[in-house]
């Protein structure tokens, strides 16, 4: 740059000169190549709303009777399972709440009754007892069974399992209810 007058007249025709063989480029490969523009897009997006299909339909709304499934329980499977529940509840006698209430006696108990622990109004206001099949529908999904709790488990879809976690949970006192 230093002694050459026209260094800079130079470096703008280097610039034209390859912004014009690119354009030049771009014409002839146009003519050269025809894109194939389809007639019918080839996804298209379907506006309204699907009616269910005859699969969707049959499929269950939530988990099967748990009952028959108590039979063939595994009380230490159970146990294993329920470790994913241990990072919100206690499981001991006595044992202390967490962000969930302890689950000792736990079967057979009313709705929202272990003392000393915050429930959600919607649990405070559920009638009845946690017998197997109420426990088994709010395992399974907990925002399904009381829409407003505060719980943020998923729930545990696989049956043989949430049945295991019922039958560790039977063992979970002095007196463990009956099986159905």
């Amino acid at each position: 740059m230093g002694n050459d007058p026209l260094f800079l007249n130079k470096l703008a025709a280097a610039v034209l000169s390859a912004g014009l063989l690119a354009m030049i480029t771009g014409f002839i490969a146009h003519q050269l190549y025809h894109p194939h523009v389809p007639a019918k897009q080839a996804y298209e997006i379907a506006a309204g709303v699907e009616e269910p299909s005859a699969q969707t339909a049959s499929a269950p709304a939530g988990p099967q009777p748990i009952g028959p499934l108590l039979a063939n329980a595994n009380v230490a499977n159970g146990e294993k399972v329920a470790k994913k529940c241990a990072a919100c509840h206690t499981f001991e006698k006595g044992g202390p709440n967490k962000i969930g209430p302890n689950l000792w006696n736990v079967v057979g108990a009313k709705h929202a009754a272990h003392e000393g622990f915050s429930y959600s109004g919607v649990m405070q206001g559920m009638p009845g007892n946690w017998d197997y099949e109420s426990l088994s529908k709010f395992i399974y999904s907990p925002k399904a069974y009381a829409k407003g709790t505060k719980m943020t488990f998923i729930g545990i879809k696989k049956d043989q399992e949430r049945a295991d976690v019922i039958a560790y949970l039977r063992t979970l006192s002095d007196s463990p209810k009956p099986l159905p």
